[in-house]
């Protein structure tokens, strides 16, 4: 089965993982990378200013480049992951030429990523989402009647552990969160700090510069950290956590599970993950992972766990066995093809 896939290939991507882990499994693909086509990461003032202006016209050559792909390689199927910048008119274009189009929407809610997908996440044949609550909300919004849950998984190329030795000495600390600002995760992090005024945090993420809460500033480290880094970040922690999004607007659920409920376990890393009745499906609470129900048992589970290193130690191998047994995105990839109808490899 030839599929051509469509999504950012950077180094710990999770489009890239699973572009890969489809090839793993007897696909035969080709990628249309939109970071190649799209300037989305411009750092200076003037970078930032000529891509606002001609988003527009990088947009055009981003689809001109999925159909011309398409003439080229002539797939049988076309995979997007999450799709924010595919227009409605490249899309029909597709289905005039006879080919499944098929979305895996990675996120909360599609409301908040650009106004494209509005208009067309309904022209797909299959959704493949990562929330349970997906499915209805599609149905619900969008008239989709054939969506399907796949959960997020890990890359085995990325999310495995990293030697101390090679770990760069400032990301040691006793606990840290990875992750993306939110005001329901800057309150929490704020009462660690409020409950433990000496622990070592840190917190890697974008758009931190949101946070209002002046005693977070100093554990912010201004920045993301992707790829090996990111390895590297849970291999230094003592204690992962598990933050999940808030509800936001278009989805009737915040986060259950997210990538980091398996990139975490996998990289070796002691999860504590924010306790619910999904995130809990996946590995065993108190033996694989440890699970957090408010903000108080959150603190007390810190405090106890920070005590307890050979436990910490044993239950965040557990928990890397337990996601190399079931959650490495080969297994997702699986499960994807499947529904296209094509045999994986065993």
């Amino acid at each position: 089965m030839k599929i051509l896939c469509v999504g950012p290939l950077w180094r710990g991507s999770n489009a890239g993982g699973l572009f890969k882990a489809l090839g793993r499994q007897g696909a035969l693909i080709e990628v249309v990378d939109e970071f190649y086509h799209i300037p989305l990461s411009s750092k200076i003032l003037k970078a930032k200013i000529l891509s606002k202006a001609l988003r527009g016209v990088f947009i055009d050559d981003f689809n001109f480049e999925i159909l011309n792909m398409t003439r080229k390689f002539n797939p049988d199927a076309v995979l997007v992951y999450k799709g924010a910048f595919v227009t409605p008119k490249t899309l029909l274009a597709l289905k005039k030429m006879k080919i499944r189009l098929y979305n895996f929407y990675p996120d909360v809610s599609f409301h908040t990523h650009g106004s494209l997908l509005k208009d067309t996440l309904a022209l797909y044949d299959k959704i493949f989402t990562t929330k349970t609550f997906g499915i209805k909300d599609y149905g619900d919004q969008l008239g989709i009647k054939d969506a399907v849950f796949i959960p997020h998984g890990y890359d085995p190329d990325i999310h495995k552990p990293i030697s101390r030795e090679t770990i760069p000495a400032g990301f040691f600390c006793d606990v840290s969160f990875i992750g993306t600002y939110s005001p329901k995760k800057e309150k929490l992090l704020a009462a660690i700090i409020d409950r433990f005024p000496v622990i070592d945090l840190k917190i890697w993420g974008t758009q931190w510069e949101k946070s209002t809460m002046p005693q977070l500033k100093t554990y912010l480290q201004q920045e993301g950290i992707f790829g090996d880094l990111y390895a590297a970040g849970i291999c230094a922690s003592k204690i992962n956590l598990g933050i999940l999004s808030e509800k936001v607007k278009g989805a009737s659920s915040g986060d259950l599970i997210t990538s980091r409920t398996f990139h975490i376990p996998a990289a070796g890393g002691f999860l504590l993950h924010e306790k619910n009745a999904e995130s809990i499906l996946y590995f065993e609470e108190s033996s694989e992972a440890a699970f957090f129900e408010n903000t108080e048992d959150l603190l007390n589970k810190i405090d106890y766990y920070l005590k307890e290193d050979q436990l910490r130690i044993e239950i965040s191998q557990a928990g890397m066995r337990r996601a190399n047994k079931d959650h490495s995105l080969d297994q997702r990839a699986k499960k994807v093809l499947e529904q296209m109808q094509f045999t994986p490899l065993n």
